[in-house]
């Protein structure tokens, strides 16, 4: 029960990761878009929370490891494999964060909502390296397979974020705007070098 709902988890967080970046970065089309879609990266954000809740209570239920809430919710106490029990900690303290603030967006600053938001790539990172590390079912083709098949939209969704935004922030620059080349050397470097 443990181990299948931290897999559970794992892959309910990468749907819901992948299902944002595909909403951020307007792959799935430009507003408006239904409201489901919305709807259904929430669903996910949240069933994740409910599945990692799950396999951390079966874990401090388990005879074999004898985890108590100390070594289920303080980094490098477990003497049970604790760098990687530490990486599982750190994501597992997120993932409530993120899912309040959602929960509250309407009422919070929109900045600070983002910020919280952007937690999910490092609670991401953090699950991830937990369940490579401390799962004992990640050297399987299966586990390997379905590892690959989640980490690959994630981070090719990653760029085209990183790639659209770093476009798109220097044309939010006060008085930014591109030049029109001539062709001309010299007056295209006095175009780029005139102040704007």
């Amino acid at each position: 029960a443990a181990r299948a709902a931290g897999i559970v988890a794992w892959a309910l967080l990468a749907a819901s990761v992948t299902w944002g970046l595909a909403l951020s970065t307007h792959v799935l089309g430009r507003k408006p878009r239904p409201a489901w879609l919305l709807d259904l990266h929430r669903a996910l954000g949240g069933l994740a929370v409910i599945f990692t809740a799950v396999h951390v209570v079966t874990i401090m239920l388990d005879s074999y490891v004898h985890f108590g809430l100390a070594e289920a919710l303080v980094p490098l106490a477990s003497t049970w494999h604790p760098v990687a029990v530490a990486w599982g900690i750190a994501a597992f303290s997120l993932p409530a964060a993120v899912e309040l603030t959602s929960l509250a967006r309407r009422k919070l600053p929109n900045r600070l909502w983002r910020r919280v938001h952007f937690a999910s790539f490092p609670l991401f990172v953090s699950a991830t390296l937990h369940g490579l590390s401390a799962g004992t079912d990640t050297r399987t083709a299966v586990a390997i397979v379905a590892t690959v098949a989640m980490l690959v939209p994630v981070i090719g969704l990653c760029v085209v974020r990183l790639q659209r935004r770093g476009s798109t922030s220097r044309s939010k620059v006060p008085g930014f705007e591109r030049p029109a080349f001539t062709g001309d050397a010299a007056r295209d470097r006095a175009a780029l070098a005139r102040p704007r």
